[in-house]
């Protein structure tokens, strides 16, 4: 077999969504070579699926928002198990980094005196959200496309990466393989930033695309380094439920910034009930005082509908357990309700909302402007990742950085509307930023042959069981069996059997998944793809469970019915998880550094 074909850079970045590009842009501005491998073509990024908007405290709506107010809400909505210094730089820095963006030419929804026009999410205290219609990631990654591909880095377009190289204690490079041709890879870098995204495709119902298969979270967890926070796993509120061939498919947070309101089958606004304690102070008691703060009243107080996701996607799933769901097994979403409130009616809402009206009128022939959508909650975000230094975003692992979704600290127990966006401006700058540091401040390592001889022997193994074993398994199977698993035992409500079954599921088909075969050739081969990426899901789904199993209350993205209170015990610490000998994980508790005296101050003055 031919070798693997050798590429050399100083910093290579894994992952073209926001974080990636953002990454590769401010490691090219340092002077030094830069790749950026992609696992689907430049452009096609989730990102892109991102709607609502960036949060940034630029206070252009409401003058009374600035990076205290923003850092104290991220706070509170990841109950506290932030990792506080990233929360304060990114409070502080998302402001610049969306006028950056501007300056590079996204053209941003304005004011009537032409400021950046921002708008109301959940957990947000003020109108937040910069944004570009409902269109916002894909505006975000047209931009710093059309920046990027100026600034002199190298693009490796359908390409997955499959190992990380450790060489003398740091990285050394990765090994992978070309999408379309089968083609073999080998990367040399003096620094790696992955900024692969989630891991939503583990769960049957999910509005992430096919490739968040948790690469990079099980790349770096297999090279050596932390993850963190794995149980923390947002299910999004509203996601569609019908039809079937679109289930999950995300409907952004934007409709109720707009006005929208969730209502049970009997016509009941059922998120005035049971308002958690710490939001009772801002949210609105009436209907009409909920209209008047998405139309920009100061005075007023939120609406429920905007309470964090992890309370809204509960109170959802409790309707629909309880009875009193939609025909498909979700709740009506209503923006319709509006047309009589607002100036144009129906013209107003598409306006706002294109890409949702568009959405729901070609995939369901619903129109948006005269109906109520059906929708339910799905697999969106985890908030655990890659355990990273709050300011350089390097791993445990010298010269492994990592950014945007892939990376853990941020968001704590549960992530709030637009700060994802946010996320990957100021902390894929940061990743790039350092990475380049590092490498020009280190020389070049080796790679030692047996280990890129081991990588190619794992990349190309389904090939030889699926001709040496004619009773080989395929992948698809395992990969709907984990999801079914995921999804069931692991998902919204958790319990301490459910996810035990889970532990012994995985167990199960991690070692079916060692004797998966591919047949035919390796040009344009899913089910070879598919069995790859069986590793990556696993490890995960792995990772997940035993960190939800280990977490005895109910805190953010995480909810256990046997355990339905918050602990003030399981406040003070992150759980972190190493892979252990024979490839099973070991977790540990990791203590959570006292708060600096000024940043306590701020959230106490903003309770």
């Amino acid at each position: 077999m031919p070798s693997p074909e050798v590429h050399e850079h100083d910093v290579l970045v894994i992952g073209a969504g926001g974080a990636g590009l953002r990454a590769a842009i401010e490691a090219s501005a340092a002077g030094v070579s830069v790749g950026l491998v992609c696992k689907s073509l430049l452009g096609k990024a989730h990102t892109v699926m991102a709607e609502g908007g960036m949060a940034a405290s630029m206070g252009n709506v409401d003058d009374r928002d600035n990076w205290k107010v923003h850092f104290a809400d991220t706070m509170r909505g990841g109950q506290y198990l932030n990792n506080w210094r990233m929360a304060e730089l990114h409070a502080k820095e998302a402001p610049d980094r969306v006028r950056e963006l501007e300056a590079w030419g996204a053209v941003f929804d304005r004011t009537k005196d032409g400021k950046i026009l921002q708008r109301n999410f959940g957990g947000h205290r003020y109108p937040r959200l910069a944004h570009v219609g409902d269109r916002t990631g894909l505006e975000m990654i047209r931009t710093l496309q059309d920046h990027g591909i100026h600034q002199g880095f190298k693009v490796y377009m359908e390409h997955t990466i499959t190992k990380l190289f450790v060489d003398a204690g740091r990285i050394a490079g990765a090994f992978g393989y070309d999408r379309e041709r089968g083609f073999l890879r080998l990367f040399k870098a003096k620094a790696v930033v992955l900024a692969t995204g989630g891991v939503g495709r583990a769960f049957k119902i999910t509005s992430n695309s096919w490739e968040y298969t948790g690469d990079g979270h099980a790349l770096a967890y297999d090279a050596g380094a932390d993850l963190m926070d794995m149980e923390f796993v947002q299910f999004h509120p509203t996601g569609m439920v019908w039809p079937p061939s679109v289930k999950g498919i995300l409907v952004t947070e934007g409709v109720r910034g707009e006005g929208g309101v969730l209502r049970n089958k009997d016509g009941k606004r059922f998120m005035f009930d049971e308002i958690p304690e710490n939001y009772k102070a801002q949210t609105a008691d009436t209907e009409e005082e909920g209209w008047k703060y998405t139309q920009g009243d100061k005075s007023s107080r939120r609406p429920p509908e905007l309470l964090t996701r992890d309370h809204v996607a509960r109170k959802i799933m409790k309707e629909v357990r309880e009875g009193r769901g939609s025909p498909h097994g979700g709740v009506f979403l209503d923006i319709a309700w509006i047309k009589s409130r607002v100036p144009g009616g129906a013209e107003h809402i598409k306006k706002k909302l294109p890409s949702m009206y568009h959405q729901f009128k070609q995939l369901a022939d619903i129109d948006i402007t005269e109906v109520p959508m059906e929708v339910g909650p799905t697999t969106h975000y985890i908030m655990g990742g890659i355990r990273v230094d709050g300011d350089t975003q390097m791993s445990t692992v010298p010269g492994l950085f990592a950014a945007g979704e892939c990376a853990a600290g941020l968001h704590g127990a549960n992530r709030l509307g637009g700060n994802s966006l946010s996320d990957l401006l100021v902390f894929g700058k940061r990743a790039g930023e350092f990475a380049a540091k590092f490498a020009k401040e280190r020389s070049q390592v080796s790679i030692d042959a047996t280990q890129v001889d081991a990588a190619e022997r794992a990349a190309l193994a389904p090939f030889e069981r699926g001709t040496s074993s004619g009773d080989a398994e395929g992948p698809y199977k395992i990969q709907y069996e984990l999801q079914d698993v995921m999804q069931h035992n692991v998902g919204i409500v958790r319990n301490e059997a459910d996810m035990q079954k889970a532990v012994e599921a995985i167990q199960t088909l991690k070692a079916r998944a060692g004797k998966v075969g591919a047949i035919g050739n390796r040009e344009y081969n899913p089910g070879w793809h598919t069995a790859l990426d069986l590793g990556n899901m696993l490890a995960c789904s792995e990772a997940i469970a035993v960190s939800a199993l280990a977490r005895k209350e109910s805190r953010g993205g995480h909810f256990r019915e046997d355990f339905p209170d918050k602990d003030a015990s399981f406040g003070s610490f992150n759980h972190v998880v190493r892979k252990g000998p024979g490839g099973r994980p070991e977790l540990r508790r990791e203590t959570i550094p006292p708060l600096r005296g000024d940043l306590k101050q701020v959230i106490e003055e903003n309770k």
